[in-house]
């Protein structure tokens, strides 16, 4: 595969968001022995269009061959390293109810690059519950858990009401990325990058899909019209 001149590391935050999506459908391919792999093939199974993959894919310097396409396991590589996947990141998941317990027992982590180091509760019915292998610990010792396991990342799936407070400490030990389930926008300063993921908004998006295929089946408006 042709290298282009040394990689630019200003890529644009569409392109980072995207990576994971070639990724996943690249690793896909390598599970089933496919060398190769052309542009329109992968967009097709990334969901993109294929001038729009290219372009991102000339941002890690990568051309691909002309009749060839991209090499599936050097594409792997070059993504996971632009991605810091080649390293191991250790992770500590805050608040282990339902939606934390299923996060601990998530085995794909492992494979991606990310290590769950600690679990934490403030619920004594919790603490000290073995699951996955680590034992839960209580929310108080949050500081020097995150120092003693090296933890880089930190996952909230708190109560809305504990996040921002919980989010608060764990900024002041320096841990700077903070993946956020609770149904709340955090402050942080700007050097701390948080992701939110909300399952009801991405619902309510999913419902509002659904309306408008509705509509169109059956003819009606694809907008509602103020009767007033």
């Amino acid at each position: 595969m042709r290298q282009s001149q040394p990689r630019d590391r200003g890529i644009p935050e569409a392109t980072v968001a995207r990576l994971p999506l070639y990724l996943r459908a690249l690793n896909g391919m390598a599970e089933r022995g496919i060398a190769t792999v052309s542009s329109e093939d992968l967009a097709t199974a990334a969901g993109v269009n294929s001038a729009k993959l290219r372009k991102d894919l000339s941002h890690l310097g990568s051309y691909g061959t002309r009749g060839v396409g991209y090499d599936v396991e050097y594409l792997v590589y070059q993504i996971s390293r632009e991605l810091g996947l080649t390293q191991d990141w250790a992770v500590a998941i805050v608040g282990v109810g339902n939606l934390g317990r299923a996060l601990a027992n998530y085995g794909g982590f492992v494979s991606r690059g990310f290590r769950v180091a600690a679990l934490l509760d403030a619920d004594p019915e919790i603490v000290g519950d073995d699951i996955a292998g680590l034992n839960v610990e209580h929310i108080d010792e949050l500081e020097a858990v995150i120092k003693r396991r090296g933890v880089s990342i930190v996952v909230l799936a708190t109560p809305a009401a504990a996040a921002q407070e919980l989010c608060d400490r764990v900024v002041a030990t320096g841990v700077t990325s903070i993946l956020n389930f609770a149904p709340v926008v955090l402050s942080v300063p700007d050097t701390v990058d948080v992701r939110k993921v909300d399952l009801s908004i991405e619902l309510q998006i999913l419902a509002f899909h659904e309306q408008r295929k509705a509509d169109r089946m059956s003819g009606g408006p694809l907008m509602a019209v103020d009767s007033q």
